[in-house]
């Protein structure tokens, strides 16, 4: 098993010898040729997943060729025929190796199965037992044909492991890549339909695994390049040398002495060591982040921001490539201090200090950036060198304490001796020096950890290199610190005055001093000596063997710390910039030559670090660096105390070694460092940090790298749901939580909006939609709308879930919604539907399960909102609404992906017809098409981009599907709460005046009463509503409402429901009966009766709303009940359309009859 999942490792057949298993041999390539990839389409430019048009599977056998059989092929492929299996073009496949192709059969001469055999091989192909291939000759497939590969290993492999050829996949690595694998082909294992679908119908799934996608984006998008020129480093020369040479910095030859003679040899050790504890947590994360997946490049950007996401990651890309490339400045400016000192000993100064500083320094910085553009090779060549110059330096310091000498007695060394190291292990800080004040001067020269990690794209093995590279790094630094420390603090004296006549003399006996135990007295010069530990920061030169090697030291230090950052900038900068988190820095994404070098980046770095040099005034800037740095520190190491705490079962380092805890004290460590550092500086670093992270936040951009971010957020969600579940209940928390059967969001935008100003930031919305009809297609069209319109909810802003389902019929899938919808107490408890206007019209059948939608909501104790507008809802029958939408908000925001919204199958149109506003002949006709989704939308715009005129209806229509994004005015929001539903139909309204577009709206309530008691009745809702603490601006008693309605209007309802009468007094009675029992919903003469007080309620009260509510914003208003197998469908939508016709935007409402308001605190 082990063996078979390797790419290229085959089992030869019975009766052949291993030998026979065909490899790439070594003068062959093992990527096409170009002429190859020019001539066979179906490697360059197609993408890497099958699309849902492709149709069948087809297998090609791969046969052993030869070098003439490739020639042969091309000029085949040249023909038009595409031969697969190319064991003579540095395939791996060996001989009998299956590959399983997905042919697309809308390309010209696309083939299938059943014709798949074309050179005479005959056979074909047949499926058995549904998973089973069989193959009799060489297949080959159609010439233009775009081929995606299922490979399904060696025949022999299955016939002897499963008993027959499958077209199921082994567990392979090239299933798992995001990148292409070899021949330039990214490997799929088969979709989950193509293996359990008939084999009749079509594969719809495209088989990708979670959070992949069809064609490679981001940092997923890679070509197939030749392998030759490709530069990559191992662990040694890519991050050991690298970190090394960057940790070794000028601190080492220069102010390492100073600050032993200030906090002595036991506080320099401890500095020492915790500048080491905070770079060896930073250390171990970063090894654990390396290892938790393919690395690419871009180093600590792209490990941040794969672990917390594009909003931390890009606010440190940014500061972390500005600070490398001013870090290029501090260390060239180094080396150009050191230079002028020769030239000032010499007296061969140009200018003067500061202007030689600046053209040493511009002459070195177009040097450095030579040798970096000249290419990765180059510039590693030029590490090599330096750090041999750098560790001949260090060995000859050691030499040099070693070799006694006389003449350096007078300025302080004496040789290792006891009395020295004693003197020298405790402190004298002098000047106003601290222990933190030293840990601040030192603690830059521990960094440069992550210098081989940002360069993570040109190592050969990331997860390994980086891991191994930097501890090690570590570990020989300190090492090194410790020791030069300690050797310089046992030889050398704090203070030593350099003139031979220094000597002790006969008379001094009060000398306590090691130097006088030495026979030397230096009390004479005091604190004003020249010489010693704590008076010349050339101690190290001094000390050494050769002084001249201690300065080319300096200079390879300073140097190759230069040329690390000169190159780490740039390579941070380009993956910050190929991400888009900030979309006006794309120009520098692009990389030239094969190892994609960014050569704008290294321009932009030249600049930024010729600028500061120029300025010549570092000391300022310098502590900002260092806070940049170790910000970065500090994120890592919280990336991994995140990743940690989120639980996420991606997160899984290879690299054992850390511990969540150890990682977030790494991270307060290095935030109260950059405290210690400069406090000013640290506050700088935090404002911008936290400036950047509100900017791409704000800008939302568009990536999922699956970061700890995500995950956290799921586990709290996930804690807090759970926590949820196990509260009851309680009035006082009582919040709307509506399920609204709405079908596509963006088909009627004024129902979502609405129903959105009442649940915004207060209760659960969750937009219903039943998919009927063909269960494949319906499936097909779950699962990309699940995903499409959630996403078109998110970008809308508007916070809400979208839940589609598929069910035989509306009410089914209504009552699966009904049911299932929503976790623990995060669950729907009000039914929102939208009037359906189109009712007389349609068949009485959809009215049925309509009404009986409202059933069913009260018999799983939901409160019901049925919601109508006189223009109505639906403008799914406009095909473009997206741009019709955007052109009437005139918003200069780009359209989202959802634009034109499919609704002409005939099941879609009937799952949105029960709750649709219209149903316009458009829509009639569409339900006969052939369910192709149009490519263009229904409404063209002209050249100007202006949209074409609508008609008088669909205008008005379009303007009331915005009415509710408005900000209505001081107007009114009726309440007519006519029956007590438990407060619903009080606290809507209440919920909706609380929203900033409505704030200027006032409440009235109107009440039902008797003509004797209106002041009483006023008075008492008065009370409650005080009570209730919800503001009103009037009540209305309605004393008439028993009074008769208007003649006409009676006559207008009779004529509305007449053809939906039964009337059994005219007919026979068996008759009567059998139409009653296959029309339910017909209206019987003894039911029109029995109701006639409550129909003309319902028309009475549409004449008391025209009266009194015509100018409202909006009424909201007691939703009629009718008893369950006692009112007809067609009356009780009756009573509905008699009740709302003609008005303002009108919600009917009615609760569950639970209460959802209390006067109780």
């Amino acid at each position: 098993m082990e063996q078979a999942g390797k790419p290229g490792s085959e089992i030869p057949e019975q009766g052949k010898s291993p030998s026979s298993s065909l490899n790439p041999q070594p003068s062959q390539s093992a990527f096409p040729s170009s002429q190859e990839l020019q001539v066979d389409d179906a490697l360059a430019g197609r993408p890497v997943g099958p699309t849902p048009s492709q149709s069948r599977f087809q297998v090609d056998l791969v046969t052993e060729g030869s070098k003439e059989a490739a020639a042969q092929e091309l000029q085949q492929q040249a023909d038009g025929i595409t031969q697969r299996g190319r064991g003579g073009s540095g395939s791996e496949e060996a001989k009998g190796r299956f590959r399983v192709n997905f042919v697309d059969p809308a390309s010209p001469g696309g083939s299938s199965p059943e014709n798949a055999g074309v050179d005479g091989g005959g056979g074909g192909v047949s499926f058995q037992n549904g998973d089973t291939v069989l193959s009799e000759g060489s297949l080959h497939s159609g010439g233009t044909g775009h081929h995606y590969h299922y490979d399904t290993h060696t025949n022999t492999y299955y016939l002897r492991t499963f008993g027959h050829n499958t077209i199921d996949a082994v567990p392979r690595i090239d299933h798992y890549r995001h990148t292409a694998a070899d021949l330039g082909e990214k490997l799929l294992r088969p979709s989950l339909a193509e293996l359990h679908d008939e084999l009749d119908k079509e594969p719809f799934e495209d088989g990708f695994a979670n959070g992949e996608e069809g064609t490679p984006t981001g940092d997923a998008a890679t070509t197939v390049a030749d392998s030759k020129g490709v530069v990559k480093f191992g662990w040694i020369k890519g991050v050991l040398v690298r970190c090394m040479l960057n940790i070794w910095g000028v601190m080492l030859f220069i102010r390492l002495s100073w600050i032993v003679g200030q906090a002595g040899i036991g506080l320099t050790v401890v500095v020492i060591s915790m500048a080491t504890v905070v770079t060896t947590i930073t250390g171990l994360s970063t090894s654990a982040i390396a290892t938790n997946g393919f690395v690419r490049g871009g180093g600590a950007y792209y490990l941040i921001s794969r672990s917390l996401g594009p909003e931390f990651g890009g606010a440190i890309g940014l500061i972390f490539a500005f600070a490398n490339a001013v870090a290029v400045a501090m260390y060239v400016v180094g080396f150009a201090e050191t230079v002028v000192e020769l030239l000032k000993e010499n007296g061969a100064l140009m200018v003067d200090d500061i202007n030689d500083i600046r053209i040493i320094g511009a002459i070195t910085v177009v040097l450095l950036l030579g040798i970096s553009v000249a290419g990765m090779e180059w510039e590693a060549k030029a590490q090599i060198v330096l750090l041999v110059i750098l560790l001949l330096a260090i060995v000859d310091f050691f030499i040099g304490t070693v070799i006694p000498s006389e003449d350096k007695k007078p300025k302080g060394f004496f040789g290792y001796k006891a009395d020295i190291f004693s003197e020298n292990f405790g402190p004298d800080f002098r000047e106003g020096e601290t222990f933190f004040s030293v840990f601040a001067i030192f603690f830059p020269a521990a960094t440069g950890i992550l210098a081989g990690a940002n360069i993570s794209g040109d190592l050969a093995d990331p997860q390994h290199a980086i891991p191994r590279g930097t501890l090690l790094a570590i570990l020989i630094t300190t090492v090194v610190y410790m020791g030069v420390a300690v050797s310089v603090g046992s030889c050398v004296v704090r203070d030593a005055s350099g003139d031979v006549n220094s000597t002790l003399s006969a008379a001094m006996t009060n000398c306590t001093t090691a130097a006088c135990n030495l026979n030397y007295d230096f009390s004479s010069c005091g604190h004003e000596c020249k010489y010693g530990l704590m008076n010349s920061f050339q101690v190290m030169s001094m000390v050494s063997g050769f002084a001249p090697l201690i300065t080319a030291g300096i200079f390879s230090a300073t140097l190759s710390s230069a040329l690390a950052s000169l190159v780490s900038a740039p390579k941070v900068f380009q993956a910050l910039c190929k991400d888009n988190i900030y979309p006006g820095l794309q120009m520098f994404a692009k990389g030239y030559g094969k190892n994609n070098e960014p050569l704008r980046g290294y321009l932009l770095t030249f600049i930024i670090a010729l600028g500061f040099i120029l300025i010549a005034e570092l000391n300022l800037i310098a502590p900002i660096i260092s806070n940049f740095f170790l910000a970065s520190y500090a994120l890592i190491n919280f990336s991994v105390f995140h990743a940690s705490l989120a639980k996420s079962p991606g997160w899984r380092p290879a690299f054992r070694y850390y511990n969540m805890w150890v990682s977030l004290i790494g991270a307060l460590l290095c935030c109260g460092v950059m405290f210690v550092i400069n406090w000013w500086a640290a506050l700088l670093t935090y404002v911008i940090v936290i400036g950047l992270y509100i900017y791409v936040t704000y800008k939302k951009p568009d990536v999922n790298w699956g970061s700890s971010t995500q995950a956290l957020t799921y586990l709290n969600a996930l804690q807090h749901t759970i926590r949820l579940a196990g509260v009851e209940d309680h009035v006082k928390n009582f919040r709307p939580q509506c399920l609204v059967l709405i079908g596509a969001p963006n088909s009627r935008p004024a129902l979502l909006h609405l129903v959105h100003a009442f649940t915004k930031n207060v209760g659960l919305m969750i937009c219903g939609h039943v998919h009927m009809g063909p269960r494949r297609q319906a499936m097909k069209e779950l699962l990309t709308d699940q995903a499409r319109y959630q996403r078109w909810l998110i970008k809308n802003k508007t916070k809400a879930f979208y839940s589609p389902v598929h069910a035989e019929d509306l009410r089914d899938g209504a009552q699966y919604l009904m049911q299932a919808a929503g976790l623990g107490r995060m669950r729907p408890n009000t039914l929102v539907v939208g009037f359906k206007k189109n009712w007389s019209q349609c068949d009485m059948r959809e009215v049925e399960t309509y009404i009986n939608l409202f059933h069913d909501a009260f018999d799983f104790q939901y409160g019901v909102v049925v919601i109508r507008l006189k223009e109505g809802l639906d403008i799914s029958h406009l095909q473009g609404q997206e741009e019709l939408l955007s052109s009437q908000e005139k918003s200069p925001g780009t359209k989202d992906v959802v634009v034109n919204v499919d609704y002409s199958k005939k099941a879609e149109a009937e799952s949105s017809r029960p709750f649709a506003s219209d149903s316009s002949p458009m829509m009639r006709k569409d339900e006969e098409d052939d369910g192709k989704t149009p490519t263009q939308p229904l409404l063209k715009k002209d050249s100007k981009g202006q949209g074409i005129s609508l008609d008088t209806a669909d205008q008005r229509l379009l303007d009331a599907s915005l009415q509710f994004q408005k900000k209505q005015g001081k107007s009114t929001i009726d309440v007519w709460w006519l029956f007590d539903d438990g407060g619903l139909t009080l606290l809507i309204p209440y919920l909706i005046t609380s929203k900033k577009k409505w704030r200027d709206c006032k409440i009235r309530v109107f009440i039902g009463g008797k003509i004797n008691r209106i002041d009483h009745d006023r008075r008492a809702m008065a009370t409650l509503l005080s009570k209730f603490r919800i503001d009103f601006s009037d009540i209305m008693v309605l004393g008439d409402i028993n009074t008769k309605p208007k003649k006409e209007n009676v006559a207008a309802f009779e004529e509305m429901i007449e053809p939906f009468r039964l009337h059994e007094d005219e007919k026979d009675q068996e008759v009567a009966e059998k139409m009653k029992e296959e029309e339910p919903w017909r209206i019987t003469d003894n039911e029109l009766e029995l109701y006639k007080t409550k129909t003309h309620r319902q028309i009475r009260l549409n004449e008391l709303l025209k009266e009194h509510s015509s100018t409202a914003n909006a009424i909201v208003m007691s939703l009629p009940v009718a008893r369950k197998s006692a009112v007809s469908s067609a009356l009780y939508m009756a009573w509905i359309e008699a009740l709302s016709k003609d008005l303002p935007p009108i919600l009917l409402v009615r609760g569950n009859h639970q209460s959802v308001l209390t006067f109780y605190s």
